[in-house]
Order: structure tokens, then sequence, then C-alpha cells
């Protein structure tokens, strides 16, 4: 089994990378882990203080339960990936059955920042871009997807995402074998990257 790692900055172009890898493989040999789907519950605690919560902190993830799904996976055994909603902020009580395959992507901001984690890739990728990139998609995808207004998204962006980049995202960027710029545009980093996974399905 090969695990690869997808790492880069909010709104750097992770998600369109992924896809377009998974566009150009063949169906039910790749299967994805999004970092997003193992946010810890937040159930126990009230709305205004769930809407408050800091996405960009290494804290926000149960890594635990991540490396533990990867390390079943790896033994042959199918997981139950947690489904988690942006606009509850909570866990589904429903999960998404994911079945051991030759290759793992583990995607999201922060899968660089835990060791335990980065021990279980095989290869580990960095998507870059430039801040103002990041933060037109970010206010585009929060705006659209999570149901928050301009005003909301830019003192998010002040107060947690630019700074928590900062401190733990880009700092990552030196744990990556490759590193990716221009995101999902660079089509000449998809084209190796695809091909260097085929070869290892063969």
């Amino acid at each position: 089994m090969l695990i690869i790692g997808i790492a880069g900055g909010t709104g750097s172009g992770k998600t369109t990378v992924v896809r377009k890898i998974m566009e150009r493989l063949p169906e039910g040999e790749v299967a994805i882990l999004p970092q997003d789907s193992y946010y810890r519950d937040s159930s126990h605690l009230p709305l205004e203080e769930r809407l408050e919560i800091n996405f960009d902190h290494p804290s926000s993830i149960e890594f635990e339960l991540l490396v533990k799904h990867l390390k079943e996976l790896k033994k042959g055994h199918q997981i139950a990936q947690p489904i988690y909603s942006y606009l509850t902020c909570t866990r589904a009580e429903e999960t998404i059955p994911v079945n051991p395959c030759k290759v793992i992507i583990v995607e999201g901001i922060l899968i660089l920042t835990n060791p335990e984690l980065r021990k279980l890739m095989d290869l580990k990728i960095f998507v870059d871009a430039d801040a103002d990139d990041r933060l037109i998609r970010v206010i585009n995808r929060d705006i659209v997807e999570r149901g928050r207004s301009v005003n909301k998204v830019m003192e998010r962006y002040e107060s947690t995402v630019k700074p928590m980049h900062l401190q733990f995202i880009e700092p990552t960027k030196r744990f990556a074998d490759i590193i990716i710029p221009q995101g999902g545009n660079n089509h000449i980093a998809i084209d190796i990257m695809t091909k260097y996974i085929e070869n290892n399905l063969k």
C-alpha cells in the first residue's frame, strides 16, 4: 500500500490536485482520507462556541483516530471514516466505509504537522500558492459552501487563518518530498505525480 500525504495552506489548491490525480487513475485503486473528516466532534459545546473553533490549529484534528485508521487500512481492514459538518461543527452519526486500496491519499492543511502521521507516509507533497490567491479562494469557498458573510470570512482570515498558516502550515514545507507551486494549475507536477502512482500500481 502506497500512502501519499498532500498538504498546503487553506485555498492552495490541494483538493484540485487530488481531484485531477484521481481523474487519471483507475477507479477503485485509490482511496482518499480527508483531514476535514477528522475534526474533533464539538456537539457538547453551545453553537456560538462551535462557530468560534479554530479549524487551523493542529489541536482541532483527532490525529489519533486518523493514524489508527491508516494503520487499520494497512492491515487490510475496512474503516468507518467520520463525516464532519462545517455548518453545525459536529460529526454525523453516519460514517463512510473505506476499504483498503493500493493507494491511500491523505489530504489536509495540517497533516504534515503530526510526526506519527508523517511516518506512515511514503510520499509527502506540499501544494504551494500565493497568499492573495489563497485568500480569494477562501472567501469564495466560505461564502458559498459554509454560509459565512464576507466580513466574517475576513475577520477569521486575519485572526486565525493567516497566523495559523505562518505558525503551523508554512513550516511543514520542510517535511515535503515534493513542493507543487500554483496548485491545480501545475499540470506538469500533476502529470509527474500521476505517473509515479501508476508505476507503483503496476
